[in-house]
């Protein structure tokens, strides 16, 4: 079978195909055909060894896969390993797919969806009738958030640039062009009281204003740190002085809060983690089979293709998802 593999930390390095033998399941345990894996942001900081959980290299990157096993579809997150025409996975970590959701349909929601639903009903639990800042709007992640809050009766702020503001708009968020438009000064004028909440991917000196635009009881979700990819040094160090920043605005006597969501939080308590899992996953594909949530694939690219999947992804400036064809 095919496999895609990291070599080692470096700039210039991508993926390269490597043939491997068919893995042999254990106890517990299918053999996943995988028919559909993704591109996220985690692939661009781990191939330069700046992901906080960094694996050691070499390594077969995939935060999450879609696949046929025992004749079924099933999805599964998996942090790493997606990338492979065949998976060894334990059998409690899948999760069915719906009749009538394709395997890229549901590729696009796996890690994607898990992380919208989880930040805006378990972390931020923004009710019907509230607004929120969506920044990234057009992205995998973003896509989704929009999506699911516009469902839950939620204003939705977005942020994208130029090219994608008609698609942003298209799915029911008032949009903001980051790029030619002074963005805390746009929110304020639409928000003047604050919203209540803020989903911030992008860290950095940028999250001040992130907590600034929350109204009184407001939340921020910090997931992610994309401006500071290409800083040098410890991978660790921007999130750590992420996290420290918004333990410190918690202790703050404004009524706001803060919070940096980990999509693997919990993942010690396996049973647990499995069983929100599939819940919270399985309710996601019922929103994409009922035609709720619209799909948005970027680009798709055969698995053995993935390097350049990769550079896709890493020029940026898209909608929706990357999504790897295996098979």
């Amino acid at each position: 079978m095919q496999a895609i593999q990291l070599e080692m930390a470096a700039k210039g390095e991508f993926p390269t195909v490597r043939t491997r033998e068919v893995p042999a399941p254990g106890p517990g345990q299918v053999l996943v055909r995988v028919e559909a894996t993704g591109v996220s942001f985690a692939e661009q900081q781990m191939r330069r060894g700046k992901y906080y959980d960094q694996p050691k290299f070499p390594f077969v990157p995939g935060y999450d896969l879609v696949g046929l096993a025992d004749g079924q579809r099933v999805a599964a997150l998996t942090k790493v390993g997606g990338w492979a025409e065949q998976v060894i996975l334990d059998r409690a970590d899948l999760v069915p797919v719906p009749e009538g959701v394709s395997a890229e349909a549901a590729e696009t929601v796996v890690v994607n969806g898990l992380t919208a639903w989880r930040m805006l009903h378990r972390a931020a639990k923004v009710r019907r009738g509230q607004t929120i800042v969506v920044l990234g709007a057009s992205g995998g992640v973003g896509s989704v958030l929009v999506q699911l809050a516009r469902h839950a009766g939620i204003g939705v702020i977005g942020t994208s640039g130029p090219k994608q503001l008609e698609q942003v708009r298209a799915m029911g968020a008032t949009v903001i062009d980051h790029r030619n438009e002074d963005v805390h000064a746009r929110v304020r004028e639409l928000a003047p009281d604050g919203v209540a909440a803020v989903f911030d991917h992008v860290g950095g000196p940028g999250i001040n204003a992130s907590w600034s635009l929350l109204a009184k009881g407001g939340t921020l979700v910090s997931y992610g740190s994309a401006s500071t990819r290409d800083v040098p040094g410890n991978p660790a160090l921007p999130v750590l002085k992420l996290i420290a920043k918004l333990q410190v605005w918690n202790l703050l006597p404004n009524g706001r809060s803060a919070t940096f969501f980990n999509l693997w939080a919990g993942h010690r308590r396996k049973a647990k983690f499995r069983a929100q899992l599939r819940a919270d996953l399985t309710q996601v594909f019922e929103l994409v089979r009922d035609g709720v949530i619209q799909p948005q694939i970027a680009a798709r690219f055969p698995l053995d293709q993935a390097a350049d999947a990769l550079r896709f992804a890493e020029a940026g400036g898209f909608n929706g998802k990357v999504v790897l064809l295996a098979g």
